[in-house]
């Protein structure tokens, strides 16, 4: 058999100067590349880096609204919450004025109470809005207040006693306190007050020439004087005074 070839020794020295060599042109390539597409990326960096501050800025911008936004929120919830519980107290007052203006209707002189008819039977309904409502209430207090400091006088139908049924009568009334009733024909006469049943009427058998004589001077057809008519203190000042 023949002898092995010797190894070439220069072949590994080869193989590492061609290993540099493709190291050194990739090397190279990329150099060039990072060269070539540097100022881009740079430029897309600062632009992001802009973008990003930009987006700080309108973020912070935006935490300052929405906190003042919710301070607002919260100023008017609160508001909100003092003005339902204003109007809450405003429906319980009105809600226990309309009840003493219903209870109070009885005693009222009938001229007044039938003139409010529609005000007192539109109260009484409880879906009606609590606007409307409480204008009707001051509708009735300010009719009551009107008719309280005035005399009233005039014709008007009532049902005095049950024999007689009802009839037209001359009526003079003082404010909400009292009034009278006049059969001109029959010669008779009604002393009216509010009463614990509501507003009643009395026969007031020596009144029918006094109230008469109050009437005539009331329409302009007598001189003005003072005229004795009856009058009952249905609560003395004393008893009051006592309480």
């Amino acid at each position: 058999m023949g002898a092995a070839p010797e190894a070439d020794p220069l072949a590994p020295s080869e193989k590492a100067a061609g290993e540099w060599i493709k190291t050194r042109l990739e090397t190279t390539r990329i150099e060039n590349d990072w060269t070539t597409d540097r100022p881009l990326l740079e430029s897309t960096i600062r632009g992001l880096k802009d973008r990003a501050q930009g987006l700080e800025e309108k973020r912070d911008l935006l935490k300052a609204k929405n906190a003042k936004d919710r301070e607002e929120i919260e100023s008017m919830a609160g508001k909100n919450k003092a003005a339902s519980d204003d109007l809450r107290a405003a429906e319980t007052r009105l809600q226990a004025l309309v009840g003493q203006l219903l209870d109070l209707r009885p005693s009222l002189p009938p001229r007044l109470s039938e003139a409010l008819e529609m005000s007192f039977k539109s109260l009484g309904n409880p879906a009606l809005p609590t606007g409307e409502r409480m204008q009707l209430a001051m509708t009735v207090l300010n009719r009551c207040v009107l008719f309280d400091r005035t005399i009233t006088s005039g014709e008007e139908v009532l049902s005095i006693d049950r024999d007689s049924g009802a009839r037209s009568l001359e009526v003079i009334y003082w404010g909400l306190s009292h009034g009278y009733a006049l059969d001109r024909a029959a010669g008779k006469a009604w002393y009216g007050s509010p009463g614990p049943h509501g507003w009643e009427w009395e026969a007031s058998p020596e009144g029918a020439k006094p109230v008469a004589h109050l009437i005539a001077i009331y329409n302009d057809k007598a001189d003005p004087d003072f005229v004795a008519v009856p009058a009952t203190l249905r609560q003395p000042l004393a008893e009051g005074a006592n309480k």
